[in-house]
């Protein structure tokens, strides 16, 4: 968002997800109890197309359908931990259980009024504990997901 003396606003305060688990969560919950030690919604880069040489020199690329992959890192035992927790839980393999096999579905609401939605997704990672860090702080607890559609809303 630019301000009036040309300077750009990237402030991130107010960032919110709303999550849906097709099955543990269809209505969804809110995450806003992010940590200070991490980052609180993490998108690597994604290669969208690979090249290679030819036996000539010649360059030969192609593309390919890549998943969109992020992370999201919540503040141990809130709510968020607890819910997400929760579907981590329901979607883990193990002998004798069924997995809930939950759609996610996320929608992250930015400072700026944007928008992110990313859908056909599906829990990836997450840590089934609590851990203890070196300097006697319970460890910020991270979630992975990936998704199979991204598409985006600008501010006006």
């Amino acid at each position: 968002m630019a301000l009036n003396n040309g300077v750009q606003d990237v402030s991130a305060i107010g960032f919110s997800i709303h999550c849906k688990a097709s099955k543990t969560f269809p209505s969804g919950f809110l995450m806003t109890a992010f940590p200070d030690d991490s980052d609180p919604f993490d998108i690597p880069a994604i290669d969208i197309a690979s090249a290679a040489m030819g036996p000539n020199g010649d360059l030969v690329t192609w593309g390919a359908p890549t998943p969109i992959t992020i992370t999201i890192n919540v503040l141990p035992d809130s709510q968020e931990d607890q819910n997400l927790a929760v579907i981590l839980e329901a979607n883990r393999a193990g002998k004798g259980k069924t997995r809930a096999r939950d759609v996610i579905t996320m929608v992250g609401q930015y400072a700026d009024g944007s928008s992110i939605t990313l859908s056909q997704g599906v829990m990836t990672n997450g840590m089934p504990a609590k851990s203890v860090s070196s300097d006697a702080r319970i460890k910020t607890k991270s979630y992975s997901f990936t998704f199979q559609t991204l598409s985006q809303t600008r501010s006006n």
